[in-house]
């Protein structure tokens, strides 16, 4: 019986099927050991039974129920189901626990593809809050598995080294992420503008993406004031922070602000640019911890590293090395930040006095000078924020020669 064939009779007719033989099973009597396998065998395992003790102290067992038995089954073959969508959450949550004791989401080649099937079913159960401070390596390693998550709410990229052309920008500006991303902070990335203009050119041009973001952190960039009117764009955005910046603060910046995206300047920090509550959640909480566990038990490259940097400096190129190490910018401390680089914005409430949004219009008020312009003034500080402007003067020469390149 341990390599027989399997013979079925069908409509009266007896024929043998090739691809279906008989395995043994380690542990059990050949009575009870033959089992059908095919592609992916379903062998009876220890994990199939439940062992206990009676009151004698005999080791006694019984089998697990048969929707436990084939959860197992399905969480090892996960790759392989073609949907999701339509199970309640009770089973995919099971499921996921499942697969993700299993391992399956350490799998290079299988987790993606799991990842998305669970995404693409229960949205953001799967996560919706996912915290990658500081944590470059883990986007580098998992890119393929971090873009499955198309229902976040919630985005830290802060300190990631996301560069001017990452490839996570595409991402960022999907259709999948545009009617939920909500918070969004890529600070600390050594974004230019060009970075910035590049990563809002969907939107700009072809409106679409980030259509929901109203939180924007992109503190400890080289951005200058220049890069204030790509973010016009973005219907919703409510709170920016763009401390420790090439933006000066003063009344010039106060008004820019005000006319390009309708945001006055905090003098309290905000709640939102607070990262001590920045967290992961969801069912995939546990998955990306442990990305990050396996991926500190590899073979560390320091050493390599450091053999590098001594060749080209050998052939005479330090120079060159010296610009590879200084491409990662340096993160400031959040304590060291000081009260002048703190530069947080926000709308103000409806109904109140936009304060700060005219910062010339106390001057106005002291000289008694030009009475009619300063009631003028006084009319605008009291009005709602500007409308963004028209899609007529969207694209300028900077969007053309972006498109050029493309």
């Amino acid at each position: 019986m341990d390599a027989s064939g399997v013979f079925v009779r069908e409509r009266g007719k007896l024929h043998r099927v090739s691809d279906i033989v008989l395995k043994p099973v380690v542990g059990f009597s050949s009575s009870s050991s033959s089992t059908c396998r095919r592609t992916n065998p379903l062998v009876l395992r220890k994990e199939h039974f439940v062992f206990t003790y009676n009151a004698e102290g005999s080791l006694r067992y019984s089998s697990k129920s048969l929707f436990d038995i084939a959860l197992l089954f399905v969480a090892g073959n996960v790759q392989h189901v073609d949907s999701l969508v339509g199970f309640p959450e009770q089973i995919g949550d099971r499921l996921f626990a499942a697969a993700e004791e299993n391992r399956v989401f350490l799998k290079p080649d299988v987790s993606p593809r799991a990842l998305r099937l669970f995404s693409d079913a229960y949205g953001e159960m799967v996560l919706g809050s996912l915290c990658l401070r500081n944590r470059f390596p883990l986007l580098s390693e998992r890119m393929a598995d971090i873009k499955t998550f198309h229902s976040l709410k919630r985005l830290d990229l802060f300190g990631c080294r996301l560069g001017d052309n990452h490839e996570i920008f595409q991402h960022l500006t999907s259709a999948s992420l545009a009617s939920c991303l909500i918070q969004l902070f890529i600070g600390c990335n050594g974004l230019s503008d060009t970075g910035l203009q590049r990563l809002t050119a969907p939107v700009r041009i072809m409106r679409k993406g980030l259509d929901c973001l109203q939180c924007l952190d992109v503190s400890h960039n080289p951005l200058s004031e220049r890069a204030l009117r790509y973010l016009k764009c973005l219907p919703k955005l409510d709170k920016l922070d763009v401390s420790s910046t090439s933006v000066k603060f003063g009344s010039r910046l106060k008004s820019s602000m005000w006319e390009l995206l309708g945001l006055t300047y905090s003098e309290k920090a905000l709640d939102a640019f607070d990262h001590s509550e920045c967290k992961t959640q969801g069912w995939a909480e546990q998955v990306v911890n442990q990305w990050e566990t396996n991926g500190a038990q590899m073979p560390k490259q320091k050493k390599l590293d450091e053999s590098r940097i001594s060749a080209l400096r050998f052939f005479g190129r330090q120079k060159f090395v010296q610009e590879v190490l200084n491409a990662a910018p340096l993160c400031r401390n959040g304590d060291a930040t000081a009260e002048e680089q703190r530069l947080h914005f926000c709308k103000p409430p409806a109904g109140s006095t936009a304060n700060g949004s005219n910062p010339d219009r106390t001057c106005w008020n002291a000289s008694n000078k030009r009475k009619q312009p300063s009631e003028k003034r006084s009319d605008l500080s009291t009005a709602s924020p500007p409308m963004k402007r028209a899609s007529s003067s969207v694209l300028n020469a900077d969007d053309m020669d972006l498109l050029d390149q493309y």
